[in-house]
């Protein structure tokens, strides 16, 4: 397998992790390269990359068969409002295309958020930087290789503060 930059990051940073190669995902859903992974969907997240309305951009990574909560998310970053970066924007800021986005190894970084659900997993998946390709590590890990923080970002969860 082809080391991805983010597999040199992590190397560098000696941490451990698992490769995973599952070919080009440009056209599969989340459920489906969690099918490929052989792993449940709440344990594999996606990368996204928003503006908020001072212009700043931020990272968020959730679950892959959820959504962004825009409301929560922004509120997270201490924001007003916040918009999904356009595609074509996305590769000139991060220098990863959409599909192959992670949060480790982004031209310059960004503030980051991983759903507060990743904090238990003993592992979790996410892009490797490029299509087809995933990396598999503990989030106990992640602070050796990032600066981020953990928050309640994904849609349709009812936070604490909430009536039922």
């Amino acid at each position: 397998m082809e080391k991805t930059n983010v597999m040199r990051v992590l190397d560098q940073k000696k941490v451990k992790y698992v490769p995973h190669s599952i070919g080009d995902n440009s056209t599969m859903t989340g459920a489906d390269v969690a099918d490929a992974l052989g792993k449940p969907p709440e344990v594999v997240f996606k990368t996204l990359v928003t503006v908020g309305k001072s212009g700043a951009n931020y990272v968020f990574v959730v679950p892959i068969g959820g959504e962004l909560d825009l409301k929560k998310a922004a509120k997270a970053v201490g924001e007003k409002s916040i918009e999904m970066l356009k595609s074509r924007e996305l590769l000139p800021l991060t220098g990863y295309i959409h599909g192959g986005c992670s949060p480790i190894g982004m031209k310059k970084f960004f503030k980051t958020t991983f759903d507060i659900s990743a904090k238990d997993k003993d592992t979790i998946c996410f892009s490797a930087g490029r299509i087809g390709y995933q990396v598999e590590l503990s989030p106990s890990d992640l602070p050796k290789v990032i600066r981020f923080q953990y928050a309640d970002i994904a849609a349709g969860r009812r936070s604490s503060s909430e009536a039922l």
